[in-house]
C-alpha cells in the first residue's frame, strides 16, 4: 500500500505537533532547535505494509518512526526478490538525512509495524541545518550511525547463521518499538531474511524451545528478551555500542525509554 504524500488524515488531525512525540533523534535535540522543526512536523498514522519511497521516488519528506512504528528499507532484487538491508525505529529517521534537496531513492522504505509518525518536508530539514549548526551536526551524526549499521548488516548477512540472524533481527525489533509483541507473520520474517519459510519455522521452535519467543499467529511474541540476547551474533550489540558512542542515550532498549519520559524533550548525554 503506497502513502499518500498529500494525505495528512493521521492523529492530531495532521497538525503541527508539540513534542517529539516518542521519537529519540528528535527528542535529542535542544529545545531551541526542536523549535525550528516543531511548527512543521506532521503527525501521520500508517499500518504495516505502507510504502513510503520506491526506487526513483523524489525523498520529499523525512519521517521519525515514534513508539512501536518500525520501517524498514528493501533493496529490489532482479529476480523480483526483496531483502531488508536495515530497519529503523523511535532511535531514528528514514529519508533525505544526508542528501540535500530531492534526490531519488535508491530502495523500498516500507512500514513493517504499523504506528505513528512524524513527517517533516525535507527542504524544511535543510533550512533548519543552514540556520542550526548543533542541529545539522546532530543529524550528521545520525547518519554516521545509521552508515555503521548498515556496513553492521551486510557483514552479518555474509558471516552468521540464520538461526543468529533471526535473533538479532527479533531483539532488535524489541529494542526500537519496546513491544514484547512483534506484529509479523513468518512469511513476513522469512522474505526480509531472504530465506523459505520452513526454515524460519524450524529456527522459531528451537527459540521456543530454549524458551527465548512464543511464535502465536501473525505475532511473535518475545518471552525471555535476554534468553533472546544470548542466541544472538554480536553485531546488535556492536551498533548499540557505536549508537551509544556518537549519541548516547538514543538508542532503546526494550522499554525503557530514554530522556525524561515517552514524550522527551532533550536527549539524556547526547551534546552537540
Amino acid at each position: 500500500m503506497r502513502v499518500n504524500e498529500n494525505d495528512e488524515s493521521g492523529g492530531h488531525g495532521g497538525g503541527a505537533v508539540l513534542s517529539s512525540g516518542g521519537n529519540n533523534l528528535l527528542g535529542a535535540l535542544r529545545p531551541a532547535d526542536f523549535t525550528l522543526l516543531r511548527a512543521h512536523l506532521r503527525r501521520i498514522d500508517r499500518p504495516a505494509g505502507s510504502v513510503l519511497y520506491e526506487p526513483g521516488d523524489d525523498v520529499r519528506h523525512v519521517y521519525f518512526p515514534c513508539g512501536q512504528a518500525l520501517v524498514s528499507f528493501m533493496v529490489l532484487l532482479e529476480d523480483g526478490r526483496q531483502v531488508e538491508i536495515t530497519s529503523i525505529g523511535r532511535e531514528g529517521a528514514v529519508g533525505g538525512i544526508v542528501s540535500q534537496g530531492r534526490l531519488p531513492a535508491f530502495s523500498r522504505a516500507v512500514v513493517q509495524m504499523g504506528g505513528p509518525l512524524l513527517r517533516l518536508d525535507s527542504v524544511e530539514l535543510e533550512r533548519a541545518k543552514e540556520t542550526s549548526p548543533p542541529l545539522r551536526n546532530l543529524f550528521a551524526r545520525y547518519a554516521d550511525c545509521l552508515l555503521a549499521q548498515v556496513f553492521q548488516s551486510v557483514a552479518c548477512n555474509a558471516t552468521h547463521s540464520i538461526d543468529q540472524r533471526t535473533a538479532k533481527w527479533l531483539l532488535a525489533a524489541y529494542d526500537r518499538t519496546g513491544d514484547d509483541t512483534l506484529r509479523l507473520t513468518q512469511e513476513q520474517l522469512a522474505a526480509m531474511l531472504a530465506v523459505g519459510r520452513p526454515y524460519i519455522s524450524r529456527v522459531l521452535g528451537a527459540m521456543k524451545e530454549a524458551g527465548a519467543v512464543e511464535p502465536r499467529r501473525g505475532r511473535i511474541h518475545i518471552r525471555d528478551s535476554e534468553r533472546l540476547r544470548s542466541l544472538c551474533c554480536g553485531c546488535h550489540a556492536a551498533v548499540r555500542r557505536h549508537f551509544d558512542d556518537v549519541l548516547g542515550g538514543v538508542y532503546p532498549r526494550g522499554n525503557e525509554v530514554a530522556g525524561h519520559g515517552i514524550l522527551i524533550t532533550n536527549g539524556p548525554s547526547f551534546r552537540p
